[in-house]
């Protein structure tokens, strides 16, 4: 069965970038993908139950809410406390990479990121 992986990022570059690094699983069936510009749009559709998701990539600079405030949201709640969080950015502190793991974050990829090594990280979480 297809794992649903859910891409959170307000540039649609990193969008697309994405949707062809993935392409291949996608046409393979081992993966459905889904993305989302806005994260307050995706994480309202979470929590009131119309998505879900295998695995959530997101970045943490958006305007509307921050992709760490969207990790936190979702880890609070029971349905997705145990599901896999990715996070895409710029960011590369060690204190940043700190609140993702203290909220619960799976794995930190810094942007520009290889096609290759989004593949690897996201076939490594979810076991495919």
């Amino acid at each position: 069965m297809a794992k649903k992986v859910i891409l959170v990022d307000d540039s649609r570059t990193i969008l697309a970038s994405a949707e062809l690094a993935l392409e291949e699983l996608v046409q393979s069936g081992q993966v459905h993908f889904f993305t989302y510009s806005n994260p307050q749009q995706f994480l309202d559709e979470a929590l009131g139950g119309s998505i879900d998701y295998d695995l959530l990539i997101s970045d943490i600079n958006m305007p509307q809410v921050s992709g760490l405030e969207v990790s936190a949201k979702l880890k609070q709640d029971p349905r997705f406390k145990s599901k896999p969080i990715l996070i895409l950015t710029t960011e590369s502190s060690a204190e940043m990479k700190e609140k993702g793991k203290a909220i619960g974050v799976t794995g930190w990829m810094v942007k520009p990121f290889s096609d290759q090594k989004l593949v690897k990280s996201i076939k490594m979480v979810l076991g495919i």
